[in-house]
């Protein structure tokens, strides 16, 4: 990371002129089970991958917020502090501006900063680029502008950017993943409350690898599809008298279905409801030294996006059953879906081949390339210079 940090460290210096005061990354997340859970506040079970948003920063005082990414064409973005209102800021920007805006709104004096930013995490591809960025960027302004915020706090911060100024209403588990997470543990989540627990995830001392499978499909959770979803959740719970679909335990799932008339809500219910559960029996395994067991949970789970939620895509469900019928242990569609990626659980010595089998189903089906890389549970967001 420190070869990485002195050249954006190095970018900032050629773009502003001077050195920044700090450089910060912040990971990417893939979420191992517990999918559209997070906003009915129920639980979840992300880690930290090795890819980063790295942020260069310096502080500035005469409300003047300078921003510009290395990745992403144009120059310079230049905003007035003051003036940041939802919808300003358009593209890119407005997830590091959002940021300068939520803690404004939250009552810090946030005056103005200088940004420049890099990551390797994939846009598109359900591994929480949008967070990554806001989270670094967060950490960044808390450090210079000696804030004091906790890391959750500071998770509630970028996703209030994200809700209230980029306009996408996603749940906290993917700032909470990226700004809590550690080296070689999953994070287990209830996002009710922000209780988190540190699970021990190391795969490899079991002979096991998971496997991300970015599909390249990219996704857009701002077009609406999201949205409709969290609403449809939303109104499942008022119909069955709860504050959120975390309140309805498994085994009451059949009277509450029961209790419902709309079709379209009865599927998220019965998905937001079994996933919970399925994360507290994948936790179960993983405290009782069986991972191996989780497998089937994933497979189930994709089942249950693909059928009740209905937010797999046939990339997303070609890898499943790819994986699956070549010997992995499970698959599942991992993130908001309508593309992005899939997590694979497979035993070690049977990845490779788990990932030939996958990349011909593509070229056979003539879909573009995929992406496979191993997940391997990282640190959260930190200061790197």
């Amino acid at each position: 990371m420190s070869g990485v940090g002195a050249g954006v460290a190095a970018g900032f210096e050629a773009l502003y002129g001077a050195a920044p005061d700090g450089v910060w990354a912040a990971p990417g997340r893939v979420n191992l089970i517990g999918e559209y859970t997070d906003f009915n506040e129920g639980f979840v079970l992300p880690l930290a991958l090795p890819h980063t948003a790295v942020a260069a920063v310096s502080r500035r005082d005469d409300g003047v917020l300078r921003l510009h990414s290395r990745d992403i064409g144009g120059g310079v973005v230049q905003l007035d502090v003051a003036a940041l209102e939802p919808g300003t800021g358009g593209g890119w920007a407005a997830y590091p501006a959002g940021v300068v805006w939520a803690l404004r709104e939250a009552g810090h004096a946030v005056t103005g900063a200088d940004v420049h930013l890099a990551s390797t995490v994939p846009t598109g591809a359900g591994l929480s680029s949008s967070a990554a960025l806001e989270v670094v960027v967060a950490l960044a302004l808390n450090d210079l502008f000696g804030l004091g915020l906790s890391r959750s706090e500071l998770a509630v911060v970028a996703q209030r950017a994200e809700n209230g100024f980029v306009g996408v209403p996603c749940g906290v588990m993917d700032q909470m993943a990226s700004a809590c997470a550690v080296e070689g543990h999953a994070l287990f989540l209830d996002t009710r409350d922000l209780a988190y627990r540190q699970v021990p995830f190391d795969l490899a001392a079991e002979g096991l690898s998971l496997l991300v499978v970015d599909t390249r499909v990219s996704h857009a959770l701002g077009d609406g599809a999201y949205a409709e979803r969290r609403a449809g959740c939303e109104a499942g719970a008022r119909a069955l008298g709860v504050r959120a679909l975390r309140d309805v335990p498994a085994v009451q799932l059949p009277d509450a279905l029961g209790r419902l008339t709309d079709e379209t809500v009865r599927r998220y219910v019965r998905h937001v409801v079994s996933d919970n559960d399925r994360v507290a029996r994948t936790i179960a395994l993983l405290d009782a030294g069986r991972p191996r067991a989780v497998g089937a949970l994933l497979t189930e789970g994709h089942a249950s996006l693909r059928d009740d939620l209905r937010v797999s895509c046939a990339e997303l469900d070609l890898v499943v059953a790819t994986a699956v019928a070549t010997g992995a242990l499970g698959a599942r569609m991992t993130g908001g879906g309508f593309g992005g990626s899939a997590v694979v659980l497979v035993e070690a010595d049977r990845a490779g081949a788990v990932t030939a089998a996958v990349e011909k189903a593509f070229a056979d089906a003539g879909f573009a390339a995929p992406a496979v890389f191993p997940a391997v549970p990282s640190a959260g967001a930190r200061r790197v210079i």
